[in-house]
């Protein structure tokens, strides 16, 4: 088990203040339609076959021409210094930095045609409107969604996750039925349930982890039955790095009549998630982790449950018509999307997946799983390092991400000197999954985690510093 202390005394006072922030200006413009490279001319090959105990990493993808290479030049904060070193932004499980596009796209909705939509007959608000719903297209498209009409904008995940707490949640749910989740869920997924539970009275069960750290989904079968209403799990772990079989778990939930909640904001920006083929009833997504602004997230809904659910929020946009008694409300989308929404912020969002389309789903989930089984490899060979979650292995995938804790050194003390001393930005706490720190007998974690415009270098960078930040902190014993 390992420990964690509080910070050294003494120890934080030999780290020297944030300096401003120096940034390299000299960038190319580009317009939002434009990109530096064929995105589909580039072809990185597979890693060739091997023996289960060959090293997991076989190299073609990582050189200088990698994926992470090539694109980094259109992200604009990657190019600037930290404390006099060059960043290495390994913090792309809470959010991804965005291309010069999505930038670009949102600069362009607030000069060229800011407007409300829906609403007006002018040109702006029929731009505006056009650019909107586009969007709401390009996310169906996205997630392979049968019809633009089962994608629901909202202001992020957590509100889209609440949005089916209490709107289904509260029309369906009644006494003694069961909602099944896990102990490794963001919080977003477990507080919601938790209101709605005790308005209800229906039941919250938990599903532990197996031996590997990983969400037990063999239990999890096992707990189904005629009284199970709702399934909400997450897709990727953001903290194991678990990726779970959701195709089978939603089919064994299916089988007892319940309804089924991913939570995919880990998967979605890291791979091909098609919601027909899962056959999931809803399905939550978040703008800012796949290169898109904050503000904006998604719900995918079934059309026939959506049109079957009351309004989440009432007010402008969502109604038919409104008397002074009583009012009628709009068909799904309109329905959950009241008031004024993000127009902006869908649309950059729209942009964003434009971006990653073009480049390949397909492609950015098999350099992200090289890089990432290469920042395993590097940080498992650190002394009194513990990552959590499942090893990689030929059958076993994990995403591109490390938790981990180093012996009598808290993480906020390593994510501290790593930023300081070598403009190193990771993240250190809980990661919003307090049940399953606790689970792990530990109160914080460090995360390293990655996206397609990271590469070998900035691991490397990032072990380098690790090492020196252990150092560091153990010349004190």
């Amino acid at each position: 088990m390992i420990t964690t202390t509080t910070p050294m005394e003494g120890a934080m006072l030999k780290l020297p203040c944030l300096r401003s922030v120096s940034r390299n200006t000299n960038f190319t413009n580009r317009s939002s339609n434009s990109f530096p490279w064929s995105y589909r001319r580039l072809h990185i090959s597979a890693s060739a076959s091997a023996s289960a105990s060959a090293p997991l990493v076989e190299g073609p993808k990582l050189g200088p021409g990698s994926l992470g290479h090539i694109t980094r030049s259109d992200f604009p904060i990657l190019h600037q210094e930290i404390n006099g070193l060059k960043l290495v932004y390994l913090d792309n499980a809470a959010t991804s930095q965005k291309p010069r596009a999505v930038i670009e796209a949102l600069q362009n909705y607030y000069e060229a045609y800011n407007s409300n939509v829906h609403r007006g007959i002018h040109y702006l608000s029929a731009k505006a409107t056009d650019e909107y719903e586009s969007a709401r297209q390009k996310v169906a498209n996205f997630i392979h969604a049968a019809e633009a009409k089962e994608i629901i904008f909202t202001r992020n995940a957590t509100e889209a996750i609440n949005l089916v707490a209490y709107s289904w949640g509260l029309s369906n749910l009644k006494p003694g039925d069961e909602i099944i989740t896990t102990i490794a869920e963001h919080h977003s997924a477990i507080v919601p349930w938790q209101i709605v539970a005790q308005k209800t009275g229906a039941v919250l069960r938990f599903v532990n982890l197996t031996e590997d750290e990983v969400p037990d989904v063999g239990q999890l079968r096992d707990s189904l039955s005629s009284s199970t209403k709702l399934l909400v799990m997450h897709h990727v772990s953001n903290m194991l790095a678990s990726v779970l079989p959701m195709d089978e778990v939603i089919s064994w939930a299916h089988d007892v009549g319940a309804k089924v909640l991913v939570d995919a904001c880990q998967s979605v920006p890291h791979m091909v998630v098609d919601v027909k083929n899962l056959d999931t009833d809803f399905l939550v997504g978040s703008s800012h982790k796949m290169c898109g602004p904050t503000g904006v997230g998604f719900l995918y809904g079934k059309s026939e449950i959506l049109s079957g659910m009351p309004p989440f929020l009432g007010g402008g946009e969502m109604i038919a018509d409104v008397y002074l008694d009583h009012s009628t409300y709009a068909e799904p989308p309109s329905r959950f999307e009241a008031g004024t929404p993000a127009i902006g912020e869908a649309i950059g969002l729209g942009a964003a997946i434009d971006y990653i389309s073009e480049i390949g789903m397909q492609q950015i989930h098999d350099y992200e799983m090289e890089l990432g089984n290469y920042l395993y490899d590097r940080l498992s060979s650190v002394s009194d390092v513990r990552i959590y979650g499942p090893a990689p292995s030929r059958t076993v995938k994990r995403a591109a991400l490390c938790s981990f804790n180093v012996k009598d050194i808290h993480p906020t003390d390593i994510a501290t000197f790593l930023d300081q001393q070598h403009g190193v930005a990771i993240r250190s706490g809980h990661h919003c999954a307090q049940p399953l720190h606790r689970h792990l007998g530990i109160n914080a974690s460090a995360r390293a985690s990655l996206h397609f415009y990271n590469t070998k270098d900035d691991v490397d960078k990032f072990i380098d510093a690790l090492k020196d930040t252990i150092n560091f902190f153990t010349s004190f014993k």
